[in-house]
């Protein structure tokens, strides 16, 4: 069992709560059971399990299974490891972990996203909750992927991880270096490209959401920038009543989403 705060590989992870830190190592957090659950359930390699005794001996089949990929025996990456509470709590970023924390590649997590069904375009998005929130809600609804522009919030921000409620890893998401190429490639290859302003003259609902589709959404604060705006195919609003400035974005991308899905699925 670990006990030391200043072993090397607690240190190590303590480190991922940075930014930089899971730049530099190429590695990321996932922190809570269910986290890890979904993990398994889709594959996803992993590098280190931490765990308390009192979680082992509450989930044996998922430990089992955690230490079938991992190498129990340490030395290296791929390591399985019973900690004490205090380090745990160390190296976990939430105030109350429930037991488990474990670190995977950043490299995994890069996918291609479809050229084709629904797909959300997000530019300059700042808060993690929010994009773990549409992530949610585009696995939930059927989308097709998820492409963030390179200067938004990072994809495996652990507060992205969990506020996606482990949908993170059954969604094709990818960071684009130039949004912009992405959206005209989306649209030399069919797709609409559906871009949200609170000016715009059609609402939501007056789209034909049953064709591929690229819904452009932007920045918190600022919306969506002019460039991507102008070379949208169609611009739409959503509603608001008298004295509501905006929407939050999240809850912007979840209606477009379900408006696309009931289309599809009532005509």
């Amino acid at each position: 069992m670990l006990t030391s705060l200043q072993n090397s590989l607690v240190k190590q992870i303590r480190k991922l709560h940075s930014t930089k830190e899971r730049h530099k190592q190429q590695l990321f957090l996932l922190e809570g059971t269910h986290l890890l659950e979904e993990a398994c359930a889709v594959n996803y390699p992993l590098e280190v399990v931490c765990c308390t005794l009192q979680w082992q001996q509450a989930h044996p089949q998922l430990w089992s299974e955690v230490c079938s990929r991992c190498d129990a025996s340490g030395g290296g990456s791929h390591r399985a490891e019973v900690v004490s509470e205090e380090i745990l709590a160390a190296i976990a970023t939430t105030v109350q972990p429930d037991g488990v924390v474990a670190t995977a590649k950043r490299s995994q997590q890069q996918t291609q996203v479809p050229l084709t069904g629904l797909v959300l375009g997000v530019e300059t998005l700042q808060d993690p909750g929010n994009l773990g929130t549409m992530i949610r809600a585009a696995a939930a609804a059927g989308a097709s992927g998820l492409w963030l522009s390179d200067d938004s919030v990072d994809l495996d921000n652990p507060k992205v991880l969990r506020a996606s409620a482990g949908h993170w890893f059954r969604l094709d998401k990818a960071v684009s270096s130039d949004l912009k190429a992405t959206v005209q490639q989306c649209q030399q290859a069919g797709m609409q490209v559906i871009a949200t302003l609170p000016t715009a003259s059609l609402t939501y609902w007056e789209v034909d959401w049953r064709k591929p589709s690229l819904i452009l959404l932007g920045n918190e604060g600022a919306g969506l920038s002019d460039d991507l705006a102008a070379i949208a195919d169609t611009q739409v609003k959503i509603p608001l009543n008298p004295g509501v400035d905006s929407l939050n974005v999240a809850i912007a991308a979840a209606l477009m989403l379900y408006e696309a899905q009931r289309q599809k699925i009532y005509g």
